[in-house]
């Protein structure tokens, strides 16, 4: 492959820093965005700056809006009595799309990793503590991811919030639905065991 041209290069540059972008990926959409009309480069260049500027966090929930409330906290047909804890952002849409939930979220941004020097205090849980003084919660359901750190975090969470008299429970781990259990790994068939119910 020749040099890349400096803008080319630049851009190359710039989309390599999105997650799950490698060279070959992010060089093939520079390209892409050089062949493109120009409106709708300058689309997209304004679509990201209105992101930037509009979106911001749900003063309640932490999850991303652009307004001060997110709908789902504005939502009076949502049960106020539950509340899910989640990792990021996209986990609420993940769960959103189940239409297995009707309660209200809450967004931690992140796990616990000591490793990598995220503690407690990095994460949204002060405010979560919070929300249970002054919200009217029976249930709160962890729903951290199956990983290590989100194990851990899901661990914390459950010592914290158990001594308040809070139902606390943990969201199930296991198979996919219609997955082979042939081809399920080690891990994800222990949880899907212990996390069996009685038929």
């Amino acid at each position: 492959m020749g040099r890349l041209l400096g803008p080319l290069a630049t851009l190359r540059e710039e989309l390599r820093r999105l997650p799950g972008v490698g060279s070959k990926t992010a060089l093939r959409l520079a390209y892409h965005i050089v062949d493109m009309p120009t409106e709708q480069v300058r689309s997209l260049a304004a679509a990201l700056v209105a992101a930037k500027e509009q979106i911001r966090y749900c003063r309640r929930c932490f999850d991303l809006t652009d307004g001060d409330i997110c709908p789902l906290c504005a939502n009076p047909g949502r049960e106020s009595s539950c509340l899910c804890v989640v990792e990021q952002p996209q986990d609420v849409a993940a769960m959103e799309r189940s239409k297995g939930y009707n309660g209200l979220y809450h967004v931690l941004h992140g796990s616990l990793s000591p490793l990598d020097g995220v503690g407690p205090d990095k994460l949204r849980i002060k405010e979560l503590l919070l929300r249970l003084q002054t919200e009217q919660i029976d249930e709160v359901i962890i729903a951290t991811n199956s990983d290590v750190e989100g194990e851990a975090t899901a661990a914390y969470l459950a010592s914290l919030l158990k001594p308040l008299g809070l139902k606390v429970s943990r969201i199930a781990h296991g198979l996919p639905v219609g997955g082979d259990l042939e081809y399920a790994d080690e891990v994800t068939l222990a949880k899907a065991l212990e996390n069996r119910r009685e038929m």
